[in-house]
């Protein structure tokens, strides 16, 4: 970062949030093709067209401020996306499988929100009041795919707990979260 003052900073918040909107672009249709639940395959389409658009009112932001939407990477997002991507291929009941993205996705959609919140209050500590008023817009969006997302989830969470699955000897057994049991040849993290 080479913020010398509050403009800066606010000018490259806008360019990181940018990319990490265009990188949400590209993974939603991955996300979209991935949930058995086509609720959620659904959710995940609306808020594409939204996205789209948050990427539209981003360059807008940066055009009136003169600037260029490029130059930087967002490092969270290249994050988040790896783990929701690494999720995706995990072998799993369907209902399990959609439990763990759901929750990919709302570590997405909670980094954005609290990104356009800094960057709408910037705008107003800049007396930017139309750019104020633009991401006010879509963190309200976002606020609003996130309220979605977890409305869908506590029906799949209740049908992903119901799930069993067998393990390798044949026997049945709950199905198992990531965050909970390790399984033979899965990758585990340390938290």
């Amino acid at each position: 970062m080479h913020a010398k003052n509050l403009q800066d900073l606010f000018i490259d918040e806008l360019k990181d949030i940018y990319d990490a909107e265009v990188r949400i672009t590209k993974a939603l249709p991955k996300m979209i093709k991935a949930a058995a639940s086509e609720e959620l395959s659904s959710a995940f389409k609306d808020h594409l067209k939204e996205t789209q658009e948050h990427v539209t009112r981003i360059e807008q932001i940066l055009k009136n401020l003169d600037t260029s939407p490029k130059g930087t990477t967002c490092e969270a997002m290249v994050g988040l996306l790896d783990e929701g991507e690494e999720l995706m291929k995990e072998d799993g009941a369907p209902s399990v499988k959609d439990a763990a993205i759901i929750a990919a996705a709302q570590k997405i959609e909670h980094y954005e929100m609290a990104t356009y919140g800094c960057l709408r209050d910037w705008a107003r500590a800049l007396n930017d009041d139309d750019s104020a008023d633009i991401l006010q817009q879509t963190l309200d969006e976002e606020g609003s795919a996130d309220k979605r997302l977890t409305e869908i989830a506590s029906s799949l969470n209740a049908e992903a707990a119901s799930e069993t699955s067998e393990d390798s000897e044949g026997e049945p057994v709950m199905a198992r979260t990531r965050t909970g049991s390790h399984r033979p040849g899965s990758k585990t993290r340390n938290r």
